[in-house]
């Protein structure tokens, strides 16, 4: 009778398997992320794992970077308790992409730039955990108070709507190159640049719209998205441009800072200025590269 060897409910080699490296609080604490999108720590500690031989290969997939699906897999993979990263607040998305990068690569990220007017290259290691911490200061202000008892109040997109946005702000972007081909009819460029505006003047309706969540009138609270959609469609245009330029505020202090750099005099003597800046975009392929 032949024997058998009977195989181990749990896999010997679970042991060696990479394991958390950092832990993060996220900005939100958590808020504005649907039910079930995400596992929240009973710490608010969300624990970060490094990527694996296939994350990094997801991000030689050119369709997945347009569309967003490699930075959502890569999530996934990193941070078990985010179930769908597609949902995920945009003012939480820099800190998790740096955390990952952190996790995977360690706490310094090479970058090279060149010096303003000279044109000389420099090169320079960011300090993530720097930057971890800049982001934990990220707030997140709710209410836009059109009166005393008319008070809109506003979200964070998510990644889902960030990425649809870059997708049609990179066609729209396509579709202006082609108005300027001199080849073109003017019927031709005309027609392209009405299609080309029309959809830019409904995309920014369409964000105002996914921001406002709630509206709270004397009558009583507004939530339903039929009625708010409506409402924005037809509100008057300085509420739209004040709740416009409180989104556009939050955005400002809440995206990642500048890198501030200062040049020798040597470099100055040569036209470059005393100091300038270079933004900083962690949400691309180069940035886990």
């Amino acid at each position: 009778m032949q024997s058998t060897t009977q195989q181990p409910r749990h896999n010997p080699l679970a042991g060696y398997m990479r394991q958390p490296k950092i832990y993060i609080r996220l900005p939100s604490n958590g808020e504005f992320w649907p039910d079930k999108s995400i596992n929240i720590p009973e710490n608010n500690e969300f624990p970060i794992y490094s990527m694996t031989a296939r994350d990094e290969l997801i991000f030689k997939t050119p369709d997945a970077l347009m569309n967003g699906q490699s930075i959502v897999d890569v999530i996934h993979s990193c941070i078990p308790n985010i179930k769908n990263a597609w949902d995920c607040p945009t003012i939480d998305l820099d800190t998790i992409l740096i955390a990952i990068r952190l996790a995977t690569y360690g706490e310094k990220m090479g970058i090279t730039h060149k010096i303003p007017v000279i044109d000389e290259e420099v090169d320079y290691d960011v300090d993530l955990r720097m930057l971890l911490d800049q982001q934990q200061n990220n707030i997140w202000v709710e209410q836009v108070p059109i009166t005393e008892d008319f008070i809109i109040y506003v979200r964070p997109l998510t990644y889902k709507h960030l990425t649809q946005t870059s997708i049609k702000s990179f066609e729209t972007a396509r579709i202006m190159n082609l108005v300027n081909d001199e080849s073109m009819p003017d019927e031709k460029k005309i027609e392209l640049f009405n299609t080309s505006f029309s959809s830019l003047t409904k995309a920014t309706i369409d964000l105002m719209t996914e921001s406002i969540y709630k509206i709270v009138t004397p009558e009583g609270d507004v939530t339903d998205r039929k009625f708010i959609t409506e409402y924005v469609a037809n509100a008057d245009k300085d509420i739209f441009e004040r709740v416009q330029k409180h989104l556009t505020e939050l955005k400002k202090n809440n995206d990642l800072k500048p890198l501030e750099f200062f040049t020798s005099e040597e470099h100055q003597a040569q036209g470059a200025p005393a100091s300038y800046t270079i933004p900083v975009n962690f949400n691309n392929s180069d940035f886990f590269a």
